[in-house]
């Protein structure tokens, strides 16, 4: 915010009322003469005196149909033709433009020409167009003379505390950034959509429209104009007869089409609004749709216009500089919420659902994560229903982070390692039942639960003591066999353990041979 702003009228602060409402004669739109000559000099006095020779357009807007910004008609282009081409390149958020460009914005703005924006140096100087002829002067320094000046040329200089066009958009709030990584993912939705819509607005009340595919997204994306507001939407309907016949029976909606040509193009109609020509808007969509390939039709209501994604267009150098706001979708959400998880991180979730096909899934804080059948448990589970309830918390490691795909892999059995607890039992001797048997020895389980813990018998370990057999000859799976935990390889998740001869004890036993 600057320190000091002055706003510059031609009303005479003598021709108020007690309530501040101006009772003069002067008229509240622009002479396109001396009064309109006076402001324009009033403002480059300040600059002059402030050190200004270049000005930074910000949030620009064009009136949407006809509709002006003040008193005056929209003018033909804008009020921006002469300064512009006619595709308003070099009209967007952060253009830089010199002094003199940006008086002429300063005089389309008071003819009410159907163009806006803020124009700043950040941090010393901006100018602001207000409606009925007021303009705020901002400055980071006091400049008397400009002040004089501007009385000296028959305007009025009122001190204020700061502009009423002040851009205040308070905290910007989940805002994606149009980077590699929200292209990577627009990338992989074409792979299974094959087209969609790209919804361009580069400048306030305007927009430009793209069809996206696996060979045009990248020519699309490189003539995007600087810092726009992007929205991604399903493709168009070739069935332009039903979106027709689909639209609602009141409201604001935009049509979007695509010509014989391949272009498209959009308008914007009011179910409670006539045409010259008879009818309401609705009933004259028709006429713009003819011999079109394709079309849509989208809601102009925030609640119900839902895009499949939306961001805004960083600079070059990768900063988001823009304020434009945008209206975040699920998947913005979910982006916003997975650039904040890293591999390896424990997180604490709740199961949400454990469908049949045995993947289970886990809020962690708005996202829903997924739990593979193999990284729910170290135990056997056929389920996850085995060991997991819905609604229950869990504490999970974050095993990779998929930000294209949107997919978060968590392990729960990195939390719960029944390993490190057999550690600690290295030399313990215990009873259990073979499980199953393998080429490289036989399979017993070491705890006293049906989805216990096995260890390995191999042929080739000794036994402690002579044994009338060895292991492997005579042993069926179910036979109880007694055996000592003689060593623990985590890494490679084996336990390993050596045959005692039935009827020594030498430790607790997890479970005793039948009849003893």
């Amino acid at each position: 915010m600057l320190p000091y702003v002055h706003r510059l009228t031609k009303y005479d602060p003598a021709d108020r009322d007690q309530h501040g409402r101006y009772t003069g004669a002067e008229e509240t739109h622009s002479d396109h003469g001396p009064v309109e000559a006076a402001y324009l000099q009033a403002i480059a006095a300040f600059a002059e005196e402030t050190g200004i020779d270049r000005l930074a357009i910000r949030e620009p807007q064009v009136a949407a149909g006809s509709t002006a910004f003040g008193a005056e008609p929209a003018v033909e282009g804008d009020g921006l033709a002469g300064l512009f081409p006619p595709d308003q390149a070099g009209y967007h958020d952060g253009a830089q433009v010199s002094l003199t460009v940006a008086l002429e914005l300063v005089g389309a703005m008071l003819r009410d020409g159907g163009a806006w924006c803020r124009l700043e140096a950040e941090g010393r100087f901006a100018i602001h167009v207000g409606w009925d002829q007021y303009v705020y002067v901002g400055s980071s320094e006091p400049c008397p003379t400009a002040v004089a000046r501007t009385r000296a040329l028959g305007l009025f200089p009122e001190s204020l505390e700061v502009s009423p066009y002040e851009a205040e958009f308070g905290e910007p709030g989940m805002r994606r950034p149009a980077d590699d990584l929200f292209w990577a993912r627009v990338g992989w939705l074409l792979a299974s959509r094959r087209a969609m819509l790209l919804e361009e607005r580069h400048v306030g009340n305007a927009a430009r429209w793209h069809r996206l595919d696996a060979g045009s997204l990248d020519a699309v994306r490189a003539r995007l104009a600087p810092r726009s507001r992007l929205a991604v939407w399903p493709d168009l309907s070739s069935d332009v007869g039903a979106v027709l016949a689909d639209l609602p029976g009141e409201g604001l909606v935009e049509l979007v089409w695509e010509d014989e040509h391949g272009r498209i193009s959009s308008i914007v109609a009011d179910s409670d609004s006539d045409c010259d020509s008879g009818g309401n808007e609705f009933a004259q969509l028709a006429a713009h749709v003819s011999g079109a390939r394709a079309a849509a039709v989208l809601s102009l209501y925030v609640d119900e216009r839902q895009p499949l994604m939306t961001a805004v267009l960083p600079d070059e150098d990768g900063v988001l500089r823009a304020r434009w706001q945008t209206e975040p979708t699920a998947d913005d959400r979910d982006s916003a919420v997975l650039t904040t998880l890293r591999r390896g991180q424990i997180c604490t979730g709740t199961v949400v659902a454990m469908p049949d096909f045995g993947v289970t899934f886990v809020d962690i804080g708005g996202f829903t994560a997924m739990v593979n059948l193999p990284e729910v448990s170290w135990r056997r589970i056929v389920h996850p229903t085995d060991v997991l309830t819905v609604g229950q918390e869990v504490t999970a490691e974050i095993l990779d982070v998929d930000l294209v795909r949107q997919r978060v892999p968590l392990s729960l059995k990195s939390q719960e390692d029944p390993l490190r607890m057999i550690a600690q039992q290295v030399g313990r001797i215990v009873t259990g039942p073979v499980t199953w048997l393998t080429p490289s020895g036989v399979h017993v389980r070491i705890e006293d639960r049906d989805d216990g813990i096995e260890g390995l018998l191999q042929h080739t370990e000794p036994a402690e003591t002579p044994l009338p057999e060895r292991p492997e000859k005579g042993v069926q799976v179910g036979d109880l066999l007694t055996v000592r935990i003689i060593g623990v390889d985590p890494d490679n998740r084996r336990i390993m353990l050596s045959r005692v001869a039935t009827g020594r004890t030498g430790g607790s036993s997890a479970r005793r041979p039948r009849g003893t």
